[in-house]
């Protein structure tokens, strides 16, 4: 029976790491079970969920699994807090309030992170704002590569308007006439 349920536990592990993007190892400190449930309702205000993990039930999973660099967070009284989506955010806000909680590491969309890797990542900003960044460099390029394009022929119809002008007001022959082409050479 023992051996039934530990396949269970284990096929649940299984299961969060197969179904979340956000994995974040926590070493838990015992604390008032208040501080607890209080904790856990502002996490699931972010859709962040907290999960009680055995390390001899996740231990012998991840070993087998591309998650085993996570092993050595393993040795104490740990929690995960998981979410289907990446609330690092969020999660380190709700973290910095409960001192019985420390995070030790977290798996964000397969990457391991250790705890600076998650705070680092925190600062990011959402894909969405990068996406914007991305998109408006790309539209300045095309736009900056016209002005340059029309930039010299415009020059050069600048020069040939003063070039006629010249010629139409009799200076033809003079030694002026070549200063346009030095200014044509020159740009």
């Amino acid at each position: 029976q023992d051996n039934g349920y530990a396949r269970l536990l284990r096929r649940q592990v299984e299961e969060v790491f197969r179904d979340n993007r956000m994995i974040a190892v926590c070493q838990y400190n015992s604390m008032p079970g208040e501080d607890m449930v209080l904790m856990k309702h502002y996490l699931r205000k972010h859709n962040i969920e907290v999960k009680f993990v055995l390390n001899e039930i996740i231990r012998p999973m991840l070993s087998q699994s591309k998650y085993k660099n996570l092993l050595p967070l393993f040795v104490a009284r740990n929690i995960l807090l998981v979410s289907p989506e990446t609330k690092v955010k969020e999660m380190l806000r709700v973290l910095k309030g409960v001192p019985q909680i420390n995070l030790l590491g977290a798996c964000i969309d397969s990457t391991i992170l250790s705890r600076q890797g998650v705070e680092n990542f925190a600062k990011l900003p959402s894909l969405e704002a990068s996406q914007g960044q991305m998109v408006g460099a790309l539209a300045l390029l095309p736009s900056q590569t016209s002005s340059l394009l029309q930039g010299g022929s415009a020059h050069l119809t600048a020069l040939l308007d003063e070039h006629i002008r010249r010629l139409q007001a009799g200076e033809m022959g003079s030694p002026d006439e070549s200063a346009p082409a030095q200014s044509l050479g020159a740009h």
